[in-house]
């Protein structure tokens, strides 16, 4: 049985101990090494990935996106941002939006939110009871083994961990800075404060998944890019790419 999590016990910051531009030299290989695994798995097409980013607002979603997967073709790597559901999104299950843009073997999907919002949001609005709530942590789980275990997807699953002041921080960055303005929505700051409700509603998921989350320390995007990079790195090493062999047919 798995430890319980409580985010408590899980720093948002580096080390004291280590360096920004040795864990900078650090990460740009990690992001190579990554883009030469990528490669492999385009052409071997034996293994998915799916890597959800998953957190409050201003935790660095995009920006992990972008740094980790750097190098990585587009051809074979796409990242899906999850908003509001349109109108016939919201006519069928919670799940239908979401497996139709699951990774296709040889392919990395990036998941900037995913389909836990639907018991995050929709749990704290107060829009679906708490049974709803386990009926659909029960289908995410169900869904989450049918990839992995069907499909051969590696699902690296990434709680994106700030502090409550770093976030407002960057939140109200977005709001002094003419360059980040564009970023400021009003909503974000309502969603803050109800910051305790949504840790509660964190703490289920984390404590409620089959498949692990690992805990993303985000207050500096320096940290936070290296630790998403080396642990995907360590998953698609233990994959075992290779280049699949070519056969030819002889004349007889």
């Amino acid at each position: 049985m798995r430890n319980m999590i409580h985010l408590d016990d899980y720093p948002t910051g580096p080390p004291a101990d280590i360096k920004k531009r040795d864990i900078q030299k650090e990460t740009k290989k990690l992001t190579k090494e990554i883009g030469r695994l990528q490669k492999l798995l385009y052409a071997d097409r034996r293994y998915a990935i799916l890597v959800i980013f998953q957190g409050l607002d201003a935790t660095g979603k995009d920006s992990s996106t972008r740094s980790v997967f750097h190098y990585c073709s587009p051809m074979a790597t796409w990242a899906y941002g999850f908003v509001k559901p349109t109108k016939i999104e919201m006519d069928h299950d919670f799940l239908w939006r979401v497996h139709k843009v699951a990774p296709r073997k040889g392919k990395i999907r990036i998941f900037n939110r995913s389909h836990y919002e639907d018991i995050l949001i929709q749990r704290v609005e107060k829009w679906i009871d708490i049974e709803r709530v386990e009926m659909r942590m029960n289908a995410i789980n169900a869904f989450e083994k049918l990839l992995r275990d069907d499909n051969n997807t590696l699902i690296l699953k990434f709680y994106m961990h700030i502090s409550k002041e770093r976030q407002g921080e960057k939140l109200q960055r977005r709001i002094d800075d003419p360059s980040r303005r564009w970023k400021h929505d009003d909503s974000d700051w309502i969603v803050r404060e109800k910051w305790d409700d949504y840790m509660d509603a964190y703490h289920y998921i984390l404590n409620n998944s089959d498949i692990p989350w690992m805990i993303a320390p985000c207050d500096k995007k320096w940290y936070r890019n290296y630790f998403i990079a080396k642990k995907v790195c360590e998953a698609m090493e233990n994959l075992d790419l290779r280049i699949p062999k070519i056969f030819s047919i002889g004349n007889g």
